[in-house]
């Protein structure tokens, strides 16, 4: 029979539940469970907590709760623990987790992987004049920079597990990678067999953000979401061959689905053709999802081509300063008196601000939450009793973003009759975080694993270059309208949608709910009509790809976010809402269809 290992997913952000732990440790019959932490701001949180305190910048509760809580019981059932838990400062994460184990007596190897953290080489790059790869923007001031690291890929962790670790710690990996490396060590998968390093991938993507697969963020979710605080973490069973099944923990709510695995699938990619990671270039546009049982889904198809000879690196630098608030406005023209208290803040701000000689804001915001503020295509509703307004500047001056703040509240007894707000005093500037990211020959990234008495140095294996251009390119399916009577309804009728972001960037994947309105849906859907749904935020262009395997289409709306992330201005700085939008809009379907 062929081998098949069991891996739980565990966290999909730094400040996931804690619960998640011991629910997979009850009756699963796991062989790894995973752990993401990092995004790429969570780096420059950890970077500064480091800077504070040489023992801290990494997922400091990732020891202090999650193991101290469940360490025994997984060693009981010899699982083993794989994390990015690590951040800025991997060696102190590790150290603490020596300490515990010790401190309960147990026996158990910990590893880690070093090599990510590329901020001495900060002069260096800056002598370099690189250019960042989406935005061509100019590399940052030596003095702003808050953090580098490289992106690494799985094969280093799987030589950390054959050389006998029980708990592998690393810093900045990507996400899937602790998944991938579960699979290389347990089967033995060799560097260029790349349809099966690609199906690894997708399962560590499939279980990534904890229970996104699992009926969170999902477009149905009054279907997944009873007794949503027992929702059930993500569980993959993965075979030799790489094809796999996607369920959940045992007696736990929640949803596996057609739909909540395709949604997570396209969740956060760009060309699903080439989706680039550091040990493949996985191509999911053929991927087949199947519901074989109740809340169990197989996926298989996915192909693989050679990775890149490049590292991505992320940097993160601050650039000035933002703030903002909320407050509520209730009764007749709320939207009206919402809008007109917003623009007196910034007027009132600006009196102060030429008296100091403090130039203006560098960009404002007002958003009308409530009345149709992220809405392209419809306006105000006068009707509405009560909206919420949401204010916020960026300056590179800290005094300026204060003194808004200081006026936002000197206001209050002059502004319009309505205005409410639950607070708990008022809220303090904060730095704009900036992503910079760039390529590296992998060659210039010095990898080594730490087993605690030992460092030895990784090689990574070389291969000439792949050409992504000799990927053929999925077309949009054949679709003939003619004699055909046509309805309109909204798209969340006929089709699933799941949308999140990339720096700047934001994906929607659109997967219809059956096969039979695949072809009308992308004859209608098209990347001039998600750009007309989305003008008022979109300053780039919009890219359309299609995955015939599961019925969907993967939109990327190029400088859509306002910066993205600590750098956005925006209520949505990550486009997490986009989706929705988008399935709230009308499409033309044939009625015999429906």
């Amino acid at each position: 029979m062929n081998k098949k290992i069991r891996i739980g997913g565990a966290s999909g952000f730094w400040g996931d539940s804690i619960i998640a732990t011991p629910q997979l440790l009850n009756g699963n019959n796991l062989d790894f469970i995973v752990y993401d932490y990092l995004a790429e701001i969570t780096m420059s949180i950890m970077a500064r907590a480091r800077a504070k305190d040489p023992e801290k910048g990494y997922a400091v509760d990732f020891v202090s709760s999650v193991l101290k809580l469940n360490l025994r019981q997984i060693a009981d059932q010899k699982i083993k623990i794989l994390s990015n838990a690590g951040g800025v400062n991997p060696e102190a994460c590790a150290k603490a987790i020596r300490e515990l184990i010790k401190e309960l007596k147990l026996d158990l190897k910990v590893a880690v992987v070093l090599g990510d953290e590329l901020i001495e080489k900060k002069d260096k790059f800056s002598d370099q004049k690189l250019k960042e790869m989406y935005s061509e923007t100019d590399f940052p001031k030596i003095e702003n920079i808050a953090s580098i690291n490289a992106y690494l890929g799985a094969f280093p962790i799987a030589q950390a597990l054959n050389d006998g670790a029980d708990i592998v710690i690393t810093g900045r990996s990507v996400d899937s990678a602790v998944t991938l490396a579960a699979c290389i060590y347990s089967f033995g998968w060799q560097e260029d067999e790349y349809n099966k390093l690609a199906g690894g991938s997708l399962a560590g993507h499939i279980i990534e953000c904890g229970t996104q697969s699992t009926g969170g963020n999902f477009t149905d979710w009054e279907e997944s979401t009873k007794n949503l605080h027992e929702i059930g973490y993500p569980i993959v069973e993965i075979e030799e061959d790489s094809n796999f099944t996607c369920s959940k923990s045992k007696n736990s709510s929640g949803l596996v689905s057609f739909g909540t695995v395709a949604e997570q699938m396209l969740y956060e990619i760009g060309n699903p053709q080439a989706y680039e990671l550091p040990d493949v270039i996985c191509d999911f546009s053929q991927v087949q999802i199947k519901e074989t049982d109740k809340n169990v889904v197989s996926i298989s198809g996915a192909l693989g081509y050679p990775p890149s000879n490049e590292y991505k690196v992320c940097a993160t630098y601050t650039d000035g300063f933002r703030a903002g608030h909320l407050c509520s406005f209730v009764g007749i023209d709320a939207a009206k008196k919402a809008q007109a208290f917003g623009e007196a803040i910034f007027e009132r701000s600006r009196m102060i601000m030429r008296m100091m000689n403090i130039p203006d804001f560098e960009e404002t915001s007002i958003e009308l939450l409530g009345d149709n503020s992220q809405y392209s295509n419809q306006g105000s509703n006068e009707n509405n009793r009560e909206v919420v307004l949401k204010f916020a500047a960026k300056h590179q001056d800290i005094r300026a973003v204060g003194i808004m703040l200081k006026e936002s509240v000197g206001l209050g007894l002059a502004t319009p009759p309505g205005l409410s707000g639950f607070v708990g005093g008022r809220p303090k500037p904060s730095p704009i975080v900036r992503l910079f990211s760039f390529l590296i020959d992998k060659s210039e990234v010095d990898i080594e694993i730490d087993d605690g008495n030992t460092k030895k140095r990784f090689d990574i294996f070389s291969h000439e270059a792949f050409d992504q251009s000799s990927i053929e390119k999925t077309s949009k399916p054949s679709f003939d309208s003619t004699n055909e009577k046509f309805i309109d309804v909204p798209l969340i009728q006929v089709a699933y949608g799941r949308s999140g972001d990339k720096g700047n960037k934001a994906n929607i994947g659109i997967i219809s709910r059956h096969e039979k309105f695949y072809p009308a849906i992308c004859d209608f859907l098209n990347g001039d009509v998600v750009a007309k749904c989305f003008k008022k935020f979109l300053e780039g262009s919009v890219e359309t790809y299609y995955l015939p395997g599961s019925c969907a289409i993967n939109f990327v709306l190029n400088d859509v976010l306002g910066g993205g992330g600590p750098a956005s201005l925006r209520n949505d700085p990550q486009g997490k809402a986009y989706a929705q939008i988008l399935l709230d809009q009308k499409v033309p379907i044939p009625e015999k269809l429906l």
